[in-house]
């Protein structure tokens, strides 16, 4: 599998895309920049679409996406999220008022993106892929997702805090070749994480105890106003598998 962090920070400024990750070029994790980072002809090509949660900077691609490719498609973007997630986007969005209602253009038999919920651990054929999302400690049931296929799966935590359960489910798949996840705040502003379901460096290094051993770690949703100093704090934690997200763009392959 191929993945290309087409953005991958917690915050949007030059150079520093929300977060949204492609896999394959055909399943997108997130929508908070693909508008923004990908050519709609290769917009266009996307498929799936899994959503971890509905704040703005996972969400707001989904609106220039559909504006960007209304027409373009024979089917609709098919979205996949938990059903909270689903509801909220669906009212809070794609309600006429914010967006004009692409599950109803150009008709209401052929739209130009849907909507399915996922229930949280059940394992989903999608595509090429076979899904499971796993609920994690963000709010509005915002879940992180494992992706297999052919036998080799990735983990995408994305946005969370201490989580406990998709830890315990990593360690059912003996294919995992890496996990996704985050770092957002320096250890000063620990209670501004905490407040906010996110980690520190100090958080992380109770994770990552948690996590399957082993593995390689990619870090983002750095916010760029601390890179310099959660730079120094993550490297400080002396992980030989972590790697942090340096720049958006960066593509892995496993």
């Amino acid at each position: 599998m191929k993945v290309k962090i087409l953005g991958g920070h917690g915050g949007v400024t030059i150079g520093c895309q929300a977060t949204s990750y492609l896999i394959d070029d055909q399943l997108l994790i997130d929508a908070g920049s693909v508008a923004s980072t990908l050519s709609i002809e290769r917009q266009s090509k996307i498929n799936h679409i899994l959503i971890s949660h509905p704040h703005l900077d996972h969400i707001k691609d989904l609106a220039f996406l559909c504006d960007n490719c209304f027409g373009m498609r024979d089917k609709p973007f098919q979205v996949f999220s938990h059903a909270t997630v689903k509801e909220i986007i669906k009212t809070h969005l794609f309600n006429e008022t914010i967006w004009p209602d692409f599950t109803q253009l150009p008709t209401k038999e052929k739209p130009t993106i849907s909507f399915e919920a996922l229930e949280p651990e059940k394992v989903v054929q999608i595509g090429n892929y076979k899904i499971m999302g796993v609920k994690v400690q963000h709010p509005s049931d915002a879940m992180g997702y494992i992706v297999e296929r052919e036998g080799k799966s990735l983990l995408f935590t994305l946005d969370t805090a201490p989580t406990e359960r998709i830890w315990q489910k990593a360690k059912e798949y003996p294919g995992l070749k890496a996990i996704f996840t985050e770092v957002s705040f320096p250890n000063k502003l620990q209670k501004v994480a905490t407040a906010s379901d996110h980690h520190t460096p100090q958080t992380l290094a109770e994770e990552l105890r948690k996590m399957p051993p082993g593995i390689p770690v990619v870090l983002t949703h750095i916010k760029p106003n601390f890179r310099s100093e959660l730079e120094q704090e993550i490297a400080e934690l002396d992980e030989p598998r972590i790697q942090i997200l340096s720049k958006d763009g960066m593509e892995f392959n496993f």
